[in-house]
């Protein structure tokens, strides 16, 4: 049987985006700074388009069928071709390099290239933040071993603790006690903090949200609200879909005291909280409703080797080709990459509803990590 046709953009077969010369005399000072006065702090790295959910938001069923085309492993970025990346994006002022898919864990021997980032030193010699976005379903057997290999923590995805609930928005069936287990045994590895980020949409599971709370208070888990995003073209996204994070809290808030907790980090993304009997702190995502474009720091590399500025971005820089084609040195791959950012003037979000957001396609979550 043929292939059908599915109504994807599709990032792999877009024209990438003009790569700058790689022959720069000099790099600008460090931090490098956008257009927006925005520095580059933080690589996540996309190391498999594939993923064993199929949560309606991000790959539902009816795209991502047992007809859709996966990259062929020759196209991926070798583990040497992501650790030479990273390198280079930690001599830029990267401090945080996150392991994204897909769902990472699917790539084979992914144990290797933790153990290959973990040895990077940023140039005032620490180590970078190396962490890892899953969806849990296979922690129990790896935790341990993606503990020993370097990593440092993890966020798992899980969008709700209702069985019936879980398993309709993953759509394969996975029940929520496997997702549950594999969290402890990360716990147990001492991957931690670890966080939980679970996407509400209104009318899905946004009934899941106090019972997602009342487990994860006391546990050591950070628990983090994510408004739904128009990512992509495939997930059917409407407004109306959308709960906004200040409905999140005052629900939470109805039941738990809350005291407002400062960012950790510049450029984080959530707006954190604490509860006032000492359980722990939860955080929200608002990129609907509060669009954190002003401080992004945020850089994303796909699966096969495109720089993205944006996670609502339509096209990539092919750093691929410069990794493959003509020999480059190190100095010169930072050069491409340096005119890249500072050129950058992605705010996707603040500008959501105009003809200007709408006029193009954007990147699907599953292919640059979310």
């Amino acid at each position: 049987m043929s292939a059908r046709v599915i109504p994807l953009h599709d990032a792999r077969q877009a024209p990438a985006a003009p790569l700058p010369a790689v022959g720069m005399a000099a790099l600008p000072s460090l931090p490098l700074a956008d257009t927006l006065g925005r520095p580059l702090r933080d690589l996540r790295i996309s190391v498999t388009d594939r993923c064993n959910f199929r949560c309606g938001y991000c790959m539902p069923k009816q795209v991502f069928d047992k007809h859709h085309e996966f990259l062929p492993h020759a196209e991926l970025l070798s583990f040497e071709e992501i650790t030479r990346l990273a390198r280079v994006f930690v001599g830029l002022g990267v401090e945080k390099l996150r392991i994204t898919g897909g769902e990472p864990t699917l790539r084979r021997g992914l144990e290797t290239l933790i153990e290959m980032l973990a040895r990077l030193r940023t140039p005032d010699g620490r180590t970078p933040d190396l962490t890892l976005t899953t969806n849990g379903s296979t922690l129990v057997r790896k935790a341990a071993g993606l503990r020993a290999a370097g990593l440092n923590r993890l966020t798992v995805s899980l969008d709700g603790l209702d069985d019936a609930v879980f398993q309709r928005m993953n759509d394969v069936g996975f029940p929520v006690a496997d997702v549950l287990d594999g969290i402890r045994a990360a716990q147990a590895a001492g991957l931690g903090p670890i966080k939980v980020n679970m996407v509400v949409q209104r009318g899905v599971n946004d009934d899941q949200i106090l019972p997602m709370a009342r487990h994860f208070r006391h546990s050591g888990v950070v628990l983090r609200f994510i408004e739904y995003m128009d990512v992509g073209a495939t997930n059917g996204w409407r407004m109306d879909q959308v709960l906004p994070s200040a409905e999140v809290m005052r629900r939470i808030a109805a039941e738990f005291p809350l005291a407002p907790l400062s960012h950790s980090a510049p450029g984080e993304t959530a707006q954190r909280w604490a509860y006032a009997d000492g359980g722990g702190e939860i955080g929200v995502i608002s990129s609907v409703t509060q669009a954190f474009c002003g401080d992004c720091n945020r850089a994303r590399l796909s699966t096969e080797g495109r720089l993205y500025t944006c996670l609502f971005a339509h096209r990539g820089h092919d750093l691929r080709a410069l990794l493959r084609g003509e020999p480059v040195d190190d100095a010169q791959l930072a050069g491409a990459v340096a005119n890249v950012w500072t050129g950058r003037n992605d705010r996707y979000s603040q500008l959501r509803g105009t003809p200007a957001a709408a006029a193009e396609p954007r990147v699907e979550m599953h292919y640059i990590g979310g």
